[in-house]
């Protein structure tokens, strides 16, 4: 087997590179701050099944978007949706798919987390006059963030990865970016490499980043 790795012509398009990272990284921080707003508001939606409507529709939005791929959902958004009239532009339709599917794990996360604090935190806050919400926001969410955050460093980095599919949408992010190089070059391994790199990188970034967060929250008391 001949390995002939010759990266030059990747380096050379370091600029195309470079533009697609930084689009990719818009997309992965506007559906981060999506899915983690939308995430805690329909994990916390879920944990009371008395209010059926509410409970109800946060358990069927849950179930829609987990049990169907990624691609998929991004697919009707960017191609389906015109065919309804509603046209939206690529970036938007990446952004809000990248952000609805990862909400519905961050939901589980936020929920599942909540559930593991003591009842009798609850119950306490409740007989000092608070309301069940005020006991959630003011008595259990800071305690539950901490034990939140390493389940949510997995979904950050599946989030990261899934990041990718959007090219297939026609967003110039750095695998389209990839794809031009290849186009120019015809070094796919390489480039392949090199995007496999940037990804590691960012994933690394955001683990190194939570466990610095998870370290304050901890010498702050909040765990």
């Amino acid at each position: 087997m001949n390995l002939d790795l010759n990266f030059s012509p990747v380096f050379a398009g370091w600029d195309t590179l470079l533009q697609g990272t930084l689009v990719s990284i818009e997309i992965i921080i506007c559906a981060l701050l999506l899915g983690c707003t939308l995430g805690l508001l329909i994990g916390i939606g879920r944990l009371n099944p008395k209010h059926a409507f509410i409970y109800n529709i946060c358990t069927l939005f849950v179930t829609l978007i987990r049990g169907t791929p990624l691609l998929v959902q991004l697919f009707i958004l960017y191609y389906g949706l015109p065919k309804v009239g509603l046209m939206f532009p690529a970036f938007f339709c990446g952004v809000i798919g990248l952000g609805l599917y990862s909400s519905a794990y961050v939901s589980e996360i936020v929920r599942g987390s909540i559930q593991s604090i003591d009842k009798g935190q609850t119950e306490a806050a409740r007989s000092l006059g608070m309301s069940s919400s005020q006991s959630i926001y003011k008595i259990v969410l800071p305690q539950a963030v901490v034990r939140m955050i390493p389940p949510l460093g997995n979904e950050f980095i599946a989030l990261i990865k899934n990041s990718a599919l959007v090219s297939l949408i026609t967003i110039h992010d750095v695998m389209q970016a990839g794809t031009t190089i290849i186009s120019n070059t015809y070094r796919d391994l390489e480039t392949y490499l090199f995007i496999a790199l940037i990804y590691l990188l960012l994933t690394g970034t955001s683990v190194l980043f939570l466990r610095y967060i998870e370290k304050r929250l901890k010498a702050k008391g909040v765990a």
